[in-house]
Protein backbone atom coordinates (compact mmCIF):
# COMPACT_ATOMS: atom_id res chain seq x y z
CA UNK A 1 0.00 0.00 0.00
CA UNK A 2 1.40 3.40 -0.87
CA UNK A 3 2.33 5.73 2.00
CA UNK A 4 -0.29 8.19 3.08
CA UNK A 5 0.76 11.68 2.07
CA UNK A 6 2.39 10.87 -1.25
CA UNK A 7 -0.74 12.03 -3.03
CA UNK A 8 -3.17 14.83 -2.16
CA UNK A 9 -4.08 14.43 1.48
CA UNK A 10 -7.70 13.41 1.93
CA UNK A 11 -9.85 15.84 3.86
CA UNK A 12 -12.81 14.59 5.87
CA UNK A 13 -16.11 14.99 4.03
CA UNK A 14 -17.74 18.27 4.96
CA UNK A 15 -14.47 20.02 5.66
CA UNK A 16 -12.77 22.19 3.07
CA UNK A 17 -9.05 22.55 2.36
CA UNK A 18 -9.04 25.77 4.40
CA UNK A 19 -9.43 23.82 7.62
CA UNK A 20 -6.58 21.52 6.61
CA UNK A 21 -4.45 24.59 5.86
CA UNK A 22 -5.20 25.94 9.34
CA UNK A 23 -3.73 22.83 10.93
CA UNK A 24 -0.68 22.78 8.64
CA UNK A 25 -0.02 26.49 9.13
CA UNK A 26 -0.29 25.90 12.87
CA UNK A 27 2.52 23.37 12.61
CA UNK A 28 4.73 25.92 10.86
CA UNK A 29 3.78 28.55 13.43
CA UNK A 30 4.96 26.51 16.43
CA UNK A 31 8.22 25.63 14.67
CA UNK A 32 9.04 29.29 13.97
CA UNK A 33 7.74 30.33 17.40
CA UNK A 34 10.26 28.06 19.10
CA UNK A 35 13.08 29.73 17.21
CA UNK A 36 12.41 33.16 18.72
CA UNK A 37 10.45 32.62 21.95
CA UNK A 38 13.57 32.11 24.07
CA UNK A 39 15.43 35.22 22.84
CA UNK A 40 13.83 37.60 25.34
CA UNK A 41 13.79 34.93 28.07
CA UNK A 42 17.48 34.04 27.72
CA UNK A 43 18.78 36.21 30.62
CA UNK A 44 16.14 34.72 32.94
CA UNK A 45 16.95 31.18 31.75
CA UNK A 46 20.65 31.78 32.35
CA UNK A 47 20.11 33.02 35.90
CA UNK A 48 17.33 30.59 36.76
CA UNK A 49 19.10 27.37 35.81
CA UNK A 50 22.69 28.46 36.50
CA UNK A 51 24.23 28.70 33.04
CA UNK A 52 27.18 30.77 31.91
CA UNK A 53 26.77 33.22 29.04
CA UNK A 54 28.24 30.65 26.64
CA UNK A 55 26.01 27.94 28.04
CA UNK A 56 22.93 30.13 27.70
CA UNK A 57 23.71 30.73 24.03
CA UNK A 58 23.43 26.98 23.44
CA UNK A 59 19.80 27.08 24.53
CA UNK A 60 19.28 28.84 21.19
CA UNK A 61 22.08 27.25 19.18
CA UNK A 62 21.23 23.60 19.96
CA UNK A 63 17.74 24.01 18.50
CA UNK A 64 19.01 25.80 15.40
CA UNK A 65 21.80 23.31 14.77
CA UNK A 66 19.58 20.22 14.95
CA UNK A 67 16.84 21.91 12.95
CA UNK A 68 19.10 23.12 10.14
CA UNK A 69 21.21 19.97 9.89
CA UNK A 70 18.35 17.47 9.67
CA UNK A 71 15.82 19.26 7.46
CA UNK A 72 16.92 17.50 4.26
CA UNK A 73 16.65 14.10 5.94
CA UNK A 74 13.26 15.04 7.38
CA UNK A 75 11.96 16.07 3.97
CA UNK A 76 13.09 12.85 2.30
CA UNK A 77 11.66 10.69 5.10
CA UNK A 78 8.35 12.48 4.65
CA UNK A 79 8.40 11.51 0.96
CA UNK A 80 9.28 7.89 1.70
CA UNK A 81 7.29 7.13 4.86
CA UNK A 82 4.26 9.35 4.26
CA UNK A 83 3.94 13.04 5.01
CA UNK A 84 1.02 12.80 7.41
CA UNK A 85 2.73 10.04 9.38
CA UNK A 86 5.99 11.98 9.69
CA UNK A 87 4.13 15.19 10.58
CA UNK A 88 2.20 13.50 13.40
CA UNK A 89 5.30 11.79 14.76
CA UNK A 90 7.26 15.03 14.60
CA UNK A 91 4.54 16.99 16.40
CA UNK A 92 4.31 14.38 19.16
CA UNK A 93 8.09 14.46 19.69
CA UNK A 94 8.07 18.27 19.52
CA UNK A 95 5.42 18.52 22.24
CA UNK A 96 7.20 16.02 24.49
CA UNK A 97 10.63 17.66 24.13
CA UNK A 98 9.15 21.12 24.72
CA UNK A 99 7.57 19.92 27.97
CA UNK A 100 10.88 18.30 28.95
CA UNK A 101 12.70 21.61 28.35
CA UNK A 102 10.29 23.42 30.68
CA UNK A 103 10.84 20.79 33.39
CA UNK A 104 14.62 20.50 32.90
CA UNK A 105 16.48 20.32 36.24
CA UNK A 106 19.85 21.37 34.81
CA UNK A 107 21.43 23.25 31.95
CA UNK A 108 22.59 20.01 30.29
CA UNK A 109 19.07 18.58 30.39
CA UNK A 110 17.64 21.80 28.95
CA UNK A 111 20.11 21.88 26.05
CA UNK A 112 19.47 18.18 25.34
CA UNK A 113 15.71 18.78 25.24
CA UNK A 114 16.20 21.73 22.90
CA UNK A 115 18.29 19.54 20.59
CA UNK A 116 15.51 16.96 20.42
CA UNK A 117 13.05 19.80 19.83
CA UNK A 118 15.10 20.89 16.80
CA UNK A 119 15.19 17.31 15.51
CA UNK A 120 11.39 17.12 15.74
CA UNK A 121 11.02 20.48 14.00
CA UNK A 122 13.15 19.15 11.13
CA UNK A 123 10.46 16.51 10.55
CA UNK A 124 7.47 18.82 11.03
CA UNK A 125 8.42 21.74 8.76
CA UNK A 126 9.04 19.93 5.42
CA UNK A 127 6.19 17.45 5.94
CA UNK A 128 3.70 20.25 6.61
CA UNK A 129 4.84 22.25 3.58
CA UNK A 130 4.64 19.19 1.32
CA UNK A 131 1.10 18.53 2.53
CA UNK A 132 0.14 22.09 1.58
CA UNK A 133 1.25 21.37 -2.00
CA UNK A 134 -0.74 18.12 -1.89
CA UNK A 135 -3.95 19.72 -0.66
CA UNK A 136 -3.77 22.74 -2.99
CA UNK A 137 -3.10 22.03 -6.69
CA UNK A 138 -1.19 24.63 -8.74
CA UNK A 139 -3.21 27.77 -9.30
CA UNK A 140 -4.62 30.73 -7.38
CA UNK A 141 -5.63 28.52 -4.45
CA UNK A 142 -2.06 27.40 -3.88
CA UNK A 143 -0.87 31.00 -4.15
CA UNK A 144 -3.30 32.05 -1.43
CA UNK A 145 -2.20 29.08 0.69
CA UNK A 146 1.43 30.17 0.45
CA UNK A 147 0.32 33.68 1.39
CA UNK A 148 -1.13 32.23 4.60
CA UNK A 149 2.04 30.19 5.06
CA UNK A 150 4.20 33.29 4.79
CA UNK A 151 1.94 35.22 7.14
CA UNK A 152 2.06 32.66 9.93
CA UNK A 153 5.82 32.16 9.48
CA UNK A 154 6.58 35.83 9.97
CA UNK A 155 3.96 36.11 12.70
CA UNK A 156 5.56 33.17 14.48
CA UNK A 157 8.86 35.02 14.75
CA UNK A 158 7.21 38.16 16.11
CA UNK A 159 4.83 36.23 18.37
CA UNK A 160 7.80 34.39 19.84
CA UNK A 161 9.29 37.66 21.04
CA UNK A 162 5.91 38.82 22.40
CA UNK A 163 5.02 35.58 24.17
CA UNK A 164 8.59 35.14 25.43
CA UNK A 165 8.44 38.53 27.12
CA UNK A 166 4.93 38.13 28.51
CA UNK A 167 5.43 34.61 29.82
CA UNK A 168 8.86 35.30 31.29
CA UNK A 169 7.65 38.39 33.10
CA UNK A 170 4.34 36.88 34.21
CA UNK A 171 4.81 33.15 34.84
CA UNK A 172 8.54 32.51 34.56
CA UNK A 173 10.84 31.25 31.84
CA UNK A 174 9.75 27.55 31.96
CA UNK A 175 6.41 28.63 30.50
CA UNK A 176 8.10 29.68 27.26
CA UNK A 177 8.59 25.93 26.71
CA UNK A 178 5.31 24.78 28.25
CA UNK A 179 3.47 27.13 25.88
CA UNK A 180 5.10 25.56 22.82
CA UNK A 181 4.31 22.10 24.19
CA UNK A 182 0.63 23.03 24.53
CA UNK A 183 0.63 24.60 21.07
CA UNK A 184 2.19 21.52 19.47
CA UNK A 185 -0.32 19.24 21.22
CA UNK A 186 -3.22 21.36 19.93
CA UNK A 187 -1.84 21.30 16.38
CA UNK A 188 -1.36 17.52 16.67
CA UNK A 189 -5.01 17.09 17.62
CA UNK A 190 -6.13 19.40 14.80
CA UNK A 191 -4.03 17.48 12.28
CA UNK A 192 -5.52 14.16 13.36
CA UNK A 193 -9.02 15.62 12.98
CA UNK A 194 -8.56 17.55 9.74
CA UNK A 195 -6.15 15.30 7.83
CA UNK A 196 -7.47 11.81 8.60
CA UNK A 197 -5.83 8.70 7.15
CA UNK A 198 -8.69 7.75 4.88
CA UNK A 199 -7.77 5.01 2.39
CA UNK A 200 -8.33 5.77 -1.25
CA UNK A 201 -11.54 4.42 -2.73
CA UNK A 202 -11.20 1.23 -4.69
CA UNK A 203 -11.21 1.49 -8.45
CA UNK A 204 -14.23 -0.23 -10.02
CA UNK A 205 -13.20 -3.58 -11.44
CA UNK A 206 -14.49 -2.91 -14.91
CA UNK A 207 -13.09 0.60 -15.19
CA UNK A 208 -10.81 1.11 -18.16
CA UNK A 209 -7.82 3.34 -17.36
CA UNK A 210 -7.30 6.42 -19.45
CA UNK A 211 -4.25 6.51 -21.71
CA UNK A 212 -1.15 6.97 -19.56
CA UNK A 213 -3.00 6.23 -16.30
CA UNK A 214 -1.95 3.37 -13.98
CA UNK A 215 -3.86 0.15 -14.18
CA UNK A 216 -6.55 -0.49 -11.56
CA UNK A 217 -4.97 -1.53 -8.28
CA UNK A 218 -1.52 -0.25 -9.28
CA UNK A 219 0.07 2.47 -7.17
CA UNK A 220 -0.31 6.00 -8.44
CA UNK A 221 2.83 7.57 -9.91
CA UNK A 222 5.22 8.53 -7.17
CA UNK A 223 3.54 6.44 -4.47
CA UNK A 224 5.86 3.45 -4.36
CA UNK A 225 6.17 1.87 -0.92
CA UNK A 226 8.86 3.16 1.42
CA UNK A 227 12.35 2.05 0.65
CA UNK A 228 11.47 0.32 -2.58
CA UNK A 229 11.84 1.12 -6.24
CA UNK A 230 14.74 3.57 -6.06
CA UNK A 231 17.21 2.21 -3.52
CA UNK A 232 15.60 3.23 -0.23
CA UNK A 233 16.77 5.95 2.14
CA UNK A 234 20.21 7.42 1.47
CA UNK A 235 21.84 6.86 4.88
CA UNK A 236 25.35 7.96 3.83
CA UNK A 237 24.02 11.10 2.17
CA UNK A 238 21.87 11.93 5.19
CA UNK A 239 24.79 11.44 7.56
CA UNK A 240 27.32 13.51 5.64
CA UNK A 241 24.73 16.24 4.98
CA UNK A 242 23.74 16.42 8.65
CA UNK A 243 27.34 16.55 9.89
CA UNK A 244 28.42 18.99 7.19
CA UNK A 245 25.51 21.34 7.84
CA UNK A 246 26.12 21.10 11.59
CA UNK A 247 29.72 22.20 11.09
CA UNK A 248 28.64 24.92 8.65
CA UNK A 249 26.07 26.35 11.09
CA UNK A 250 28.25 25.91 14.19
CA UNK A 251 31.25 27.74 12.75
CA UNK A 252 29.66 31.21 12.37
CA UNK A 253 27.78 30.70 15.63
CA UNK A 254 31.06 30.12 17.47
CA UNK A 255 32.74 32.93 15.53
CA UNK A 256 30.42 35.44 17.21
CA UNK A 257 32.21 34.70 20.49
CA UNK A 258 35.70 33.56 19.50
CA UNK A 259 36.30 35.38 16.20
CA UNK A 260 36.65 34.08 12.67
CA UNK A 261 40.35 33.26 13.08
CA UNK A 262 39.83 30.95 16.08
CA UNK A 263 41.36 27.50 15.33
CA UNK A 264 38.13 25.67 16.22
CA UNK A 265 36.11 27.91 13.92
CA UNK A 266 38.55 27.35 11.05
CA UNK A 267 38.55 23.61 11.72
CA UNK A 268 34.74 23.55 11.65
CA UNK A 269 34.69 25.40 8.32
CA UNK A 270 37.22 22.94 6.88
CA UNK A 271 35.16 20.00 8.17
CA UNK A 272 32.05 21.50 6.60
CA UNK A 273 33.76 21.73 3.20
CA UNK A 274 35.08 18.16 3.48
CA UNK A 275 31.80 16.62 4.65
CA UNK A 276 29.65 18.45 2.12
CA UNK A 277 32.10 17.40 -0.60
CA UNK A 278 31.69 13.78 0.53
CA UNK A 279 27.94 14.33 0.46
CA UNK A 280 28.08 15.39 -3.19
CA UNK A 281 30.17 12.32 -4.05
CA UNK A 282 27.73 10.05 -2.22
CA UNK A 283 24.81 11.58 -4.11
CA UNK A 284 26.40 10.71 -7.44
CA UNK A 285 26.63 7.03 -6.51
CA UNK A 286 23.38 6.33 -4.67
CA UNK A 287 20.43 5.07 -6.77
CA UNK A 288 18.05 7.22 -4.70
CA UNK A 289 20.11 10.21 -3.52
CA UNK A 290 18.93 12.39 -0.66
CA UNK A 291 19.28 15.49 -2.84
CA UNK A 292 18.86 14.35 -6.46
CA UNK A 293 20.29 16.67 -9.14
CA UNK A 294 16.94 16.57 -10.93
CA UNK A 295 15.47 18.73 -8.17
CA UNK A 296 17.62 21.67 -9.27
CA UNK A 297 16.54 21.20 -12.88
CA UNK A 298 12.88 21.53 -11.90
CA UNK A 299 11.05 24.84 -11.87
CA UNK A 300 13.20 27.55 -10.33
CA UNK A 301 14.30 25.60 -7.27
CA UNK A 302 17.98 26.62 -7.46
CA UNK A 303 17.27 30.35 -7.82
CA UNK A 304 14.62 30.35 -5.09
CA UNK A 305 16.90 28.64 -2.59
CA UNK A 306 19.79 30.99 -3.31
CA UNK A 307 17.49 33.95 -2.67
CA UNK A 308 16.12 32.28 0.48
CA UNK A 309 19.67 32.10 1.87
CA UNK A 310 19.93 35.89 1.52
CA UNK A 311 16.46 36.56 2.94
CA UNK A 312 17.05 34.20 5.87
CA UNK A 313 20.40 35.81 6.66
CA UNK A 314 18.60 39.08 7.39
CA UNK A 315 15.37 37.67 8.83
CA UNK A 316 16.89 35.82 11.81
CA UNK A 317 19.29 38.66 12.62
CA UNK A 318 16.44 41.18 12.63
CA UNK A 319 14.43 39.31 15.27
CA UNK A 320 17.58 38.98 17.37
CA UNK A 321 18.97 42.51 17.14
CA UNK A 322 15.78 44.61 17.21
CA UNK A 323 14.61 43.37 20.65
CA UNK A 324 18.14 43.93 21.97
CA UNK A 325 18.01 47.57 20.86
CA UNK A 326 14.61 47.98 22.52
CA UNK A 327 15.81 46.48 25.82
CA UNK A 328 19.45 47.56 26.04
CA UNK A 329 19.13 51.06 24.59
CA UNK A 330 15.51 52.17 24.88
CA UNK A 331 15.13 50.49 28.28
CA UNK A 332 12.02 48.44 27.45
CA UNK A 333 11.21 45.43 29.60
CA UNK A 334 10.62 41.95 28.13
CA UNK A 335 6.87 42.50 27.81
CA UNK A 336 7.20 45.94 26.20
CA UNK A 337 9.80 44.61 23.77
CA UNK A 338 7.45 41.80 22.82
CA UNK A 339 4.46 44.11 22.37
CA UNK A 340 6.63 46.25 20.12
CA UNK A 341 6.74 43.37 17.61
CA UNK A 342 2.97 43.39 17.04
CA UNK A 343 2.96 46.05 14.27
CA UNK A 344 5.70 44.12 12.46
CA UNK A 345 3.69 40.90 12.75
CA UNK A 346 0.50 42.59 11.48
CA UNK A 347 2.36 44.12 8.52
CA UNK A 348 3.94 40.74 7.79
CA UNK A 349 0.53 39.08 7.57
CA UNK A 350 -0.77 41.85 5.33
CA UNK A 351 2.21 41.57 2.96
CA UNK A 352 1.83 37.80 2.69
CA UNK A 353 -1.91 38.15 2.01
CA UNK A 354 -1.43 40.70 -0.78
CA UNK A 355 1.39 39.00 -2.67
CA UNK A 356 -0.53 36.20 -4.51
CA UNK A 357 -2.82 38.63 -6.35
CA UNK A 358 0.06 41.00 -7.08
CA UNK A 359 2.19 38.16 -8.47
CA UNK A 360 -0.60 37.05 -10.82
CA UNK A 361 -0.94 40.58 -12.13
CA UNK A 362 2.68 41.74 -12.38
CA UNK A 363 4.73 38.55 -12.38
CA UNK A 364 6.73 36.69 -9.73
CA UNK A 365 10.11 38.36 -10.28
CA UNK A 366 9.00 42.03 -10.14
CA UNK A 367 6.80 41.42 -7.09
CA UNK A 368 9.55 39.54 -5.26
CA UNK A 369 12.07 42.28 -6.06
CA UNK A 370 9.63 44.95 -4.84
CA UNK A 371 9.07 43.02 -1.60
CA UNK A 372 12.80 42.67 -0.97
CA UNK A 373 13.35 46.36 -1.66
CA UNK A 374 10.51 47.29 0.71
CA UNK A 375 12.15 45.28 3.48
CA UNK A 376 15.52 46.81 2.59
CA UNK A 377 13.99 50.29 2.87
CA UNK A 378 12.72 49.43 6.34
CA UNK A 379 16.16 48.25 7.44
CA UNK A 380 17.75 51.36 5.94
CA UNK A 381 15.31 53.38 8.03
CA UNK A 382 16.31 51.36 11.11
CA UNK A 383 19.95 52.20 10.43
CA UNK A 384 19.07 55.76 11.55
CA UNK A 385 18.02 54.74 15.10
CA UNK A 386 19.12 57.01 17.92
CA UNK A 387 20.33 56.24 21.43
CA UNK A 388 18.00 58.94 22.78
CA UNK A 389 15.09 57.90 20.58
CA UNK A 390 11.87 56.08 21.35
CA UNK A 391 9.72 53.30 19.99
CA UNK A 392 7.32 55.49 18.03
CA UNK A 393 10.05 57.65 16.49
CA UNK A 394 12.66 54.96 15.77
CA UNK A 395 11.02 51.52 15.56
CA UNK A 396 7.34 51.71 14.66
CA UNK A 397 7.58 53.05 11.08
CA UNK A 398 10.50 50.87 9.98
CA UNK A 399 8.77 47.81 11.46
CA UNK A 400 5.80 48.34 9.16
CA UNK A 401 8.00 48.48 6.05
CA UNK A 402 10.09 45.50 7.16
CA UNK A 403 6.99 43.44 7.95
CA UNK A 404 5.29 44.15 4.62
CA UNK A 405 8.39 43.22 2.63
CA UNK A 406 9.28 40.18 4.73
CA UNK A 407 5.81 38.62 4.55
CA UNK A 408 5.51 39.14 0.80
CA UNK A 409 9.04 37.94 0.03
CA UNK A 410 8.84 34.81 2.16
CA UNK A 411 5.47 33.73 0.78
CA UNK A 412 6.60 34.32 -2.80
CA UNK A 413 9.94 32.53 -2.40
CA UNK A 414 8.36 29.52 -0.71
CA UNK A 415 5.90 29.15 -3.57
CA UNK A 416 8.64 29.45 -6.20
CA UNK A 417 10.83 26.90 -4.39
CA UNK A 418 8.21 24.13 -4.62
CA UNK A 419 6.49 25.09 -7.89
CA UNK A 420 6.76 22.43 -10.57
CA UNK A 421 8.33 19.86 -8.23
CA UNK A 422 6.87 16.36 -8.77
CA UNK A 423 4.86 14.91 -5.86
CA UNK A 424 7.56 12.37 -5.02
CA UNK A 425 10.01 15.19 -4.24
CA UNK A 426 7.77 17.83 -2.64
CA UNK A 427 8.78 16.86 0.90
CA UNK A 428 12.43 17.17 -0.05
CA UNK A 429 11.80 20.53 -1.74
CA UNK A 430 10.16 21.74 1.46
CA UNK A 431 13.10 20.51 3.50
CA UNK A 432 15.56 22.20 1.16
CA UNK A 433 13.92 25.64 1.29
CA UNK A 434 13.74 25.44 5.08
CA UNK A 435 17.40 24.35 5.19
CA UNK A 436 18.58 27.28 3.10
CA UNK A 437 16.59 29.70 5.28
CA UNK A 438 18.03 28.19 8.46
CA UNK A 439 21.63 28.02 7.23
CA UNK A 440 21.38 31.52 5.80
CA UNK A 441 19.95 32.71 9.12
CA UNK A 442 22.80 31.20 11.13
CA UNK A 443 25.47 32.68 8.88
CA UNK A 444 23.71 36.05 8.64
CA UNK A 445 23.21 36.33 12.39
CA UNK A 446 26.85 35.49 12.98
CA UNK A 447 28.12 37.99 10.40
CA UNK A 448 25.77 40.86 11.30
CA UNK A 449 26.02 40.15 15.02
CA UNK A 450 29.82 40.10 14.85
CA UNK A 451 29.78 43.31 12.82
CA UNK A 452 27.57 45.03 15.40
CA UNK A 453 29.74 43.80 18.27
CA UNK A 454 32.94 44.96 16.57
CA UNK A 455 31.57 48.46 15.94
CA UNK A 456 30.31 48.67 19.53
CA UNK A 457 33.68 47.55 20.91
CA UNK A 458 35.44 50.18 18.82
CA UNK A 459 33.17 52.96 20.10
CA UNK A 460 32.94 52.04 23.79
CA UNK A 461 36.06 53.93 24.80
CA UNK A 462 34.76 57.16 23.25
CA UNK A 463 30.98 56.98 23.64
CA UNK A 464 28.58 56.03 26.45
CA UNK A 465 27.43 52.42 26.40
CA UNK A 466 23.94 53.07 24.88
CA UNK A 467 25.44 55.14 22.06
CA UNK A 468 28.12 52.54 21.37
CA UNK A 469 25.46 49.80 21.20
CA UNK A 470 23.33 51.94 18.89
CA UNK A 471 26.27 52.47 16.55
CA UNK A 472 26.70 48.70 16.25
CA UNK A 473 23.01 48.09 15.58
CA UNK A 474 22.97 50.81 12.92
CA UNK A 475 25.76 49.15 10.97
CA UNK A 476 24.10 45.73 11.25
CA UNK A 477 20.78 47.05 9.94
CA UNK A 478 22.57 48.84 7.11
CA UNK A 479 24.35 45.61 6.20
CA UNK A 480 21.04 43.78 6.11
CA UNK A 481 19.57 46.42 3.79
CA UNK A 482 22.49 45.98 1.38
CA UNK A 483 22.06 42.19 1.36
CA UNK A 484 18.37 42.54 0.48
CA UNK A 485 19.11 45.07 -2.26
CA UNK A 486 21.49 42.54 -3.84
CA UNK A 487 18.82 39.85 -3.49
CA UNK A 488 16.29 42.08 -5.28
CA UNK A 489 18.66 42.53 -8.23
CA UNK A 490 19.33 38.79 -8.39
CA UNK A 491 15.59 38.07 -8.34
CA UNK A 492 15.09 40.15 -11.48
CA UNK A 493 17.96 38.35 -13.22
CA UNK A 494 17.44 34.76 -12.07
CA UNK A 495 13.66 34.58 -12.22
CA UNK A 496 13.05 36.28 -15.54
CA UNK A 497 13.19 32.96 -17.37
CA UNK A 498 10.01 30.86 -17.29
CA UNK A 499 10.02 28.05 -14.76
CA UNK A 500 11.11 24.68 -16.06
CA UNK A 501 8.72 21.81 -15.51
CA UNK A 502 9.51 18.13 -15.78
CA UNK A 503 8.59 16.57 -19.09
CA UNK A 504 5.38 14.58 -18.88
CA UNK A 505 5.64 10.84 -19.42
CA UNK A 506 4.92 9.58 -22.90
CA UNK A 507 1.30 8.52 -23.30
CA UNK A 508 0.73 4.80 -23.01
CA UNK A 509 -1.65 3.48 -25.66
CA UNK A 510 -4.62 1.60 -24.30
CA UNK A 511 -4.39 -2.16 -24.38
CA UNK A 512 -6.39 -3.84 -27.17
CA UNK A 513 -9.82 -4.93 -26.02
CA UNK A 514 -10.36 -8.68 -26.57
CA UNK A 515 -13.52 -9.79 -28.35
CA UNK A 516 -16.50 -10.33 -26.12
CA UNK A 517 -17.09 -14.00 -25.13
CA UNK A 518 -20.26 -15.78 -26.15
CA UNK A 519 -23.31 -15.01 -24.06
CA UNK A 520 -23.46 -18.61 -22.85
CA UNK A 521 -19.98 -18.33 -21.25
CA UNK A 522 -19.79 -15.04 -19.37
CA UNK A 523 -16.57 -14.07 -17.62
CA UNK A 524 -16.57 -14.47 -13.83
CA UNK A 525 -16.97 -11.23 -11.93
CA UNK A 526 -13.39 -10.15 -11.06
CA UNK A 527 -14.69 -8.53 -7.88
Amino acid sequence: MSPQGSRPAPVREGRGPGTALAALAGAQFVVILSTSIVNVALPSIRDGIGLTDDGASWVVNSYGLAFGALLLAGGRLADLLGRRRVLLGGLALFAASSAAAGLAPSGAALITARTVQGLAAAAVAPAALALVTDVFPPGPGRGRAFGVWGAVSGAGGAAGVLLGGALTQGLGWPWTFHATAIGAALVLAATVALLPAVPAKAVPAKAVPAPGAPAPGAPAPGTEPPGRGRGGFDVLGAGTAALGLTALVWAPTAARRAGWTDPLVLAALAAAVLLLGLFLLAERRHPSPLLPPRLFRTGQVAAANLLMVLLGSVWIALFYLLPLYQQQVLGDGPLAAGLGQLPLAAANMLGAALVPRAARRFGAAPVLAAALLTEAAGLLWLSRIDADGGYLTDVFGPSIAVGLGLGAAFAQLTGIAVAGVPPTDSGLAGGLVNTTRQVGGAVGLAVLGTLAAAVTAGQEGRLPRPEALTAGYRVAFLGGALVLAVAAGLALVLLRRPARTPAPPAPVPPAPVPPAPPAAAPLPDPR
